[in-house]
C-alpha cells in the first residue's frame, strides 16, 4: 500500500507567507500607509523614517517580492509606489484588506512632518528651475511638448463642454501666458494662478500684448488659496511639477464649484530622466490608471480622454474629470 503525503504547491503558500511577513511590521505597514497616494525614491523614505538606507531598502525588498510596491526607474534612481491588488489572484482578498486597513493608519507625527519636508525639498527644486529659466521658458517647455502640440486636443475638448456665458476659469501654472487668449475668448473671467513672480510677469506681459482684459494675474499657492472657485480648472503641462500629484488633484477640486470641469494635459509615464535636469520636471508623465484613481479619491468623476503622441517618442495625455453637480459640501 503506497500512502504518499497531500501534495502542497510549495509556490501558493510561499506566496500567502510572503504577503503575511511583509505585513507583519510596523515600519512596513506605515511605509505602505505613506505611499497610499505617493511614490517615494529609497533615500526619501530613508529620510520619512529616519532609518539607514540600507534599512529600509531590505524593507523595500520584502514589500517588494510579496508584490504589495512596484518600482519604477527613473534615471539613476528608483521610485517605489503601492501595487495595487489583484482579487481574482491568490493573495490578492487578502492584499486588499491589508491595504484598507493600512489605509485607517495615522502616521506618527514626526514622520508626517518628514514627509512634508520631501514635498517642501521637491518643490523648492521646482521653483528654483523656473526662476532661472523664465527668459528661456518656451524652449525648455518645446523640448518635449510645446503647447502648440496639444493645444487644439485641449480646445476640443474644451468645447465639447457646455459652459454658460457667465462661466469663469482658473488656469494654474500659466507659464508664459500662452493659452490664456484661449480661455479669455470662451470664459467670462479668467484667473491665472501661478507661485512664480518671473512667470507670471511672463503672462502679464503676454495678457498686455494681447489686451485681455477679462483675465487676472494672481501670485498664490493654488494648494493654498482656498478663497477661489471657478467651473473649470486648467493645468497644461504642470501636474509633474507638483510635490505630491495626488494632493495637488484633491486642491484643484475644491477650486471646482459643484458641476465644474478639471482640464489636465499631461505626459503619460516615460522613462526620459533628463527631463528632471533640462525642464525642472519632478515626475517622468504618469500612469493614466494613477490620475483616474487619484481624481476619484478626490470626488471627481472621470471624464472623456484624449492621448496625443509626438514625434520624439512621447505621449501626451489630455484628460477630463469632473465635479458632480450635486457636490455642494466638497470644502
Amino acid at each position: 500500500m503506497n500512502l504518499s503525503a497531500p501534495s502542497i504547491r510549495p509556490d501558493d503558500s510561499d506566496e500567502l507567507a510572503a504577503l503575511c511577513k511583509a505585513g507583519g511590521d510596523p515600519l512596513r505597514l506605515n511605509v505602505l500607509r505613506a505611499l497610499t497616494n505617493d511614490s517615494f525614491g529609497v533615500l526619501e523614505l530613508a529620510q520619512i523614517f529616519a532609518i539607514g538606507q540600507s534599512g529600509m531598502s531590505h524593507h523595500l525588498k520584502v514589500l517588494a517580492q510579496a508584490d504589495l510596491v512596484a518600482t519604477r526607474r527613473e534615471g539613476n534612481a528608483i521610485f517605489y509606489r503601492r501595487a495595487l491588488p489583484h482579487t481574482e489572484q491568490l493573495g490578492g482578498k487578502l492584499h486588499a484588506a491589508l491595504l484598507e486597513e493600512v489605509d485607517d493608519l495615522t502616521l506618527p507625527v514626526d514622520v508626517q512632518s518628514r514627509i512634508s519636508q520631501v514635498h517642501g525639498q521637491r518643490a523648492a527644486a521646482s521653483q528654483d528651475f523656473f526662476s532661472r529659466v523664465a527668459d528661456k521658458f518656451r524652449a525648455q517647455q518645446d523640448l518635449i511638448a510645446g503647447l502648440a502640440q496639444y493645444r487644439d486636443s485641449v480646445l476640443a475638448l474644451l468645447d465639447k463642454l457646455s459652459f454658460s456665458d457667465e462661466a469663469t476659469a482658473i488656469e494654474v501654472g500659466p507659464g508664459d501666458g500662452g493659452f490664456l487668449p484661449e480661455l479669455a475668448r470662451r470664459f467670462h473671467q479668467v484667473t491665472a494662478l501661478d507661485n512664480s513672480p518671473a512667470m507670471l510677469e511672463l503672462a502679464r506681459q503676454l495678457c498686455e500684448r494681447e489686451s485681455l482684459g477679462n483675465v487676472r494675474l494672481q501670485l498664490a499657492d493654488a494648494l493654498n488659496d482656498t478663497s477661489l472657485q471657478a467651473d473649470c480648472v486648467v493645468l497644461n503641462m504642470v501636474l509633474h511639477h507638483f510635490a505630491a500629484p495626488a494632493e495637488a488633484l484633491k486642491q484643484m477640486a475644491n477650486l471646482l464649484q459643484p458641476g465644474g470641469s478639471l482640464l489636465i494635459t499631461d505626459l503619460c509615464s516615460h522613462n526620459q530622466s533628463w527631463a528632471r535636469e533640462a525642464c525642472g520636471d519632478l515626475w517622468l508623465g504618469f500612469e493614466q490608471d494613477d490620475l483616474a484613481r487619484w481624481a476619484t479619491a478626490a470626488g471627481l468623476v472621470p471624464g472623456e480622454s484624449l492621448y496625443v503622441g509626438l514625434r520624439n517618442g512621447f505621449q501626451i495625455q489630455v484628460r477630463h474629470f469632473q465635479r458632480p453637480a450635486g457636490d455642494t459640501h466638497h470644502r
